[in-house]
C-alpha cells in the first residue's frame, strides 16, 4: 500500500487493516511496517508522543512510502497542521460532534482562505525543493481527514458530518460511544444502531467508514454495517497476546 493510493482505497471501500501505535519509537514503527499492515496511526491523543518522535516516525514513513496517520489530541488547527507538515498522510480527529466542527477540521487540513498555513520548507512539502502548484496538488490528492464519531451528538449529526466537504471518512468509536451510552461493554443495541446510522451516512455521501476492533473476528461480525477500514488493537495488545501465548505454552510443559 503506497501513500499515493491510500486515500482512494479508504474512500473506495477496500478492506484495510491497520493499528494504533502507542509506543513513541521509530523502531516500533519500522517493525509494524514489516508486519504487512496497510497503515499505522500514531496515537497522539492517548500516548506520549512528542514532536521530535513524530518527526522521526514520519521520516521513516515517507522513506518507506508507507501511509501513517496521526490521531491528533484535539481538533485544534495547530495540532492538525503540525501532523501534516511533519509528513502524515492524514489525521484522525477525535470528538467531531457536528457539521460545524467537521467544517473547521476539514478547513484546518486543507490549503485555502482560513485553512492550513502554507509552508514549502516542511518534510511533507519536500523542504523547499518543490514548486507551490505541485505541493497544492499533492494535498488535494493525498491528504485524508477522518472524523471520529464517538459521542451521541456525533451520531445524531452523522449525515451532516459525512456531507461536509473535506471529510473523507467517519470513524465510529465503539468504546467511547458505549461509555457515553452508559455501558461497560460494546454489545448494546444503542451501539449497533449508531453503527448502522453512521454507516448509512458514510455510504450516502461516498465517504469511508472506519472503526476500532480488538481482532479480525470482531471485524467480520460488524462488517454488515459497512465498515471497510479497521484499526486493530495496538502493538501493546499484540505484544501481550503473543507473549502470553508463548508463556502458556511453556507452562504447559510441566
Amino acid at each position: 500500500m503506497s501513500i499515493s493510493e491510500f486515500r482512494k482505497k479508504v474512500t473506495g471501500g477496500t478492506a484495510l487493516a491497520g493499528t494504533f501505535m502507542k509506543t513513541p519509537s521509530v523502531d516500533m514503527l519500522e517493525v509494524l511496517i514489516l508486519s504487512g499492515l496497510d497503515f499505522v496511526c500514531l496515537d497522539c491523543e492517548h500516548a506520549p508522543f512528542d514532536r521530535v518522535t513524530i518527526s522521526a516516525c514520519m521520516a521513516l514513513a515517507r522513506a518507506a512510502d508507507f501511509p501513517v496517520l496521526v490521531r491528533v489530541p484535539s481538533s485544534a488547527p495547530e495540532n492538525i497542521g503540525k501532523a501534516l507538515d511533519d509528513g502524515a498522510v492524514g489525521v484522525v480527529v477525535p470528538h467531531v460532534t457536528s457539521a460545524d466542527v467537521a467544517e473547521k477540521v476539514a478547513r484546518a487540513a486543507r490549503f485555502g482562505h482560513g485553512g492550513r498555513g502554507y509552508a514549502g520548507s516542511t518534510r511533507w512539502a519536500g523542504y523547499a525543493t518543490r514548486p507551490m502548484p505541485d505541493v497544492l496538488a499533492q494535498s488535494a490528492a493525498e491528504t485524508i481527514v477522518i472524523a471520529q464519531i464517538e459521542d451521541p451528538e456525533g451520531v445524531d449529526t452523522a449525515d451532516a458530518i459525512a456531507a461536509t466537504p473535506g471529510i473523507d471518512a467517519l470513524f465510529l468509536g465503539p468504546a467511547d460511544l458505549s461509555v457515553a451510552y452508559g455501558y461497560d461493554h460494546q454489545n448494546s443495541d444503542e451501539l449497533n444502531a449508531a453503527m448502522e446510522k453512521a454507516g448509512a451516512a458514510a455510504k450516502a455521501h461516498g465517504k469511508g467508514y472506519v472503526t476500532f476492533v480488538a481482532d479480525a473476528d470482531r471485524a467480520a461480525a460488524i462488517r454488515k454495517h459497512g465498515f471497510s477500514m479497521f484499526f486493530i488493537a495496538s502493538e501493546h495488545a499484540w505484544i501481550l497476546q503473543g507473549a502470553r501465548a508463548q508463556v502458556a505454552g511453556i507452562r504447559a510443559l510441566d
